[in-house]
Order: C-alpha cells, then sequence, then structure tokens
C-alpha cells in the first residue's frame, strides 16, 4: 500500500487559523498586538520570497509586521545595532534575521545580539542551552514543525527508534533533542556514517535532513516507517525546458512511497511548517514578555 502523505500545507493552515485565534483574543483581552520584525541583507530571489511570504502571513494571522531591507554592504555594526534597537522596542516581539547573511558579516554575532526573548528563530546560544536541558526556551521554527506533524501523525511516540540524518545547528541537533524529550531512542548520523543505510533500516522514524537531493534512497527504508523530508534541493529538470529545474528532497521520494507508512512530500510538507511555527513562536514569545499564561 503506498504511503499515506502527511499534507503540510494543509497542517500548517491549521497552526495559522490556531495562531490568528491566539492573536484575536490578546488584542480582545489585553490589548496586546504581537509584533514580528524581519531584517533581510541583500537581494537573493529566493530569501526575497521567503521574507515575503513571512511578511504577508504575518499581516495575515492579525499581528503587526516589521520589515526592514539593508544593502547587501550593510557593515556588522550597523546591522547589529539595528537589532538592539528592536530589542528595546515593546512593539516588536519576535525578531528575525534573514540567513544566510553576506561573507563580511559574523552570523554567530548577529545571532548573538537578538535578545533570547525575541529569538524566534530559536537559534541563540541561551536558547539552544534551554531546549538541551528542558528549559522552555523557543524551538527553532522547522524542528517543531517536525515534531508538530509526527506527534499529529503517530500520537505517542514513547520507545520509537528515531534516526535524524543530518547534525545542524538548525534542524539535526535541535530535532534530535525534541525526539528525546518524546522518548524516542535517537540517532544522529550525517553523510559521514558508516553503514548509513543500515541505520536507516532501523528507524520508526526518519528525519531527514542533510541537504542533498534523493540521498536516502527508498530501499533503506524499513516498512511502515514515518518519514520526514526536510530536504529542498533543485535538480535539472530537462523535461521543462531549457535551465528548468525541479524541487526534489533529500528522500528518494517515488520508491521510499512504496515502503514508508507515512511521508511528507517536497515541496508541500516541512516548508509550509516552519513559517507557521514562526508565527506560532511570536505569539508564544509575545505571552512569555507580558507574563501571560496560554
Amino acid at each position: 500500500m503506498p504511503a499515506t502523505l502527511i499534507d503540510g500545507k494543509a497542517f500548517a493552515q491549521k497552526v495559522r487559523d490556531r495562531v490568528a485565534e491566539s492573536v484575536a483574543a490578546l488584542k480582545a483581552s489585553h490589548g496586546i498586538t504581537p509584533g514580528l520584525a524581519v531584517i533581510i541583507v541583500g537581494h537573493d530571489p529566493a530569501s526575497q520570497v521567503y521574507v515575503r511570504n513571512k511578511v504577508r502571513q504575518t499581516a495575515e494571522v492579525g499581528m503587526n509586521s516589521f520589515h526592514f531591507e539593508m544593502d547587501s554592504t550593510v557593515d556588522q555594526k550597523t546591522l547589529i545595532a539595528k537589532v538592539r534597537e528592536l530589542n528595546e522596542d515593546p512593539s516588536v516581539n519576535g525578531i528575525l534575521v534573514q540567513l544566510p547573511l553576506p561573507k563580511h558579516i559574523d552570523e554567530a554575532a548577529v545571532i548573538e545580539a537578538i535578545d533570547p526573548k525575541k529569538d524566534v528563530d530559536g537559534f541563540h546560544v541561551i536558547n539552544s542551552g534551554l531546549l538541551a536541558t528542558g528549559g522552555g526556551g523557543m524551538v527553532p521554527c522547522t524542528p517543531l514543525g517536525c515534531l508538530m506533524m509526527l506527534e499529529d501523525h503517530l500520537g505517542d511516540m514513547s520507545g520509537l527508534k528515531a534516526v535524524i540524518v543530518g547534525r545542524s545547528n538548525i534542524v539535526g541537533k535541535p530535532m534530535a533533542q525534541l525526539l528525546l524529550d518524546a522518548n524516542c531512542t535517537v540517532t544522529v548520523a550525517h553523510s559521514r556514517t558508516k553503514d548509513l543505510p543500515a541505520e536507516v533500516a532501523a528507524a520508526d522514524i526518519i528525519v531527514a535532513a542533510v541537504g542533498r537531493p534523493e540521498m536516502i534512497k527508498g530501499s533503506w527504508i524499513k516498512p511502515g516507517a514515518t518519514v520526514i523530508d526536510v530536504g529542498i534541493n533543485g535538480i535539472p529538470a530537462p523535461e521543462r525546458g531549457d535551465g528548468k529545474t525541479r524541487l526534489v528532497g533529500d528522500v528518494e521520494f517515488a520508491a521510499a512511497c512504496n515502503r514508508a507508512g507515512a511521508i511528507t512530500p517536497v515541496p508541500g510538507g516541512v516548508g509550509p511548517m516552519t513559517i507557521a511555527c514562526l508565527l506560532k513562536n511570536t505569539v508564544t514569545a509575545t505571552l512569555k514578555q507580558h507574563n501571560i499564561d496560554a
């Protein structure tokens, strides 16, 4: 039987609907409108599209949206000064600096400049430490979205073996911590893991976040496993004409569908959940800043 498709687009809409309800309740009961500030440096087309989607969806759920564009030649001092200005602005509850930044800017220094309480991307070292120690910090958006879809599909995940392929600070490592907190037995694998097929084949849950198109072969998948494909890779699509590309994930999708119990498609799987969770995190940050119980 073909795998069940986990529809991230539909799930994200449900998350946004709940966020909109929370925003309306905050306005009605406390007179507070959450505000999300997004800073983009340079004119990378993919980043521009992504930021436009964030700005639009922020407004659609009733939040205040603050959008700042800086030239790619901006110096680090000026960028950090803008971040610190937003830290002090009470109308801004969440701050996101779109990555990647130009090579002359130290991304870590910019992230460190964000007030951890407003770090809705969950990248600040304090939030990373809180996640690792169960301290309740802001959780990175993509892993949070993956967890929410897994919980919705599987329910109690206690005792399940989860394999994460990819060890980035943005996805792989926080995903491992979230699944540990869900009582999974977790293995973090990567491109240099010995006998990666065997590791994947043992998994009840696979989270692919290595950034290599179709690296995880369908034949590796344990029958009935749940597959979350975080990868978004453009590959040539000559059938569409010269220079055209199509998007694929890190998992060999068609073959995996014949073995997995459930799988996220690319596109339409994890991607929509990332922005939805950014909005969710902004509401969470607003509640914490105002000492309001959820």
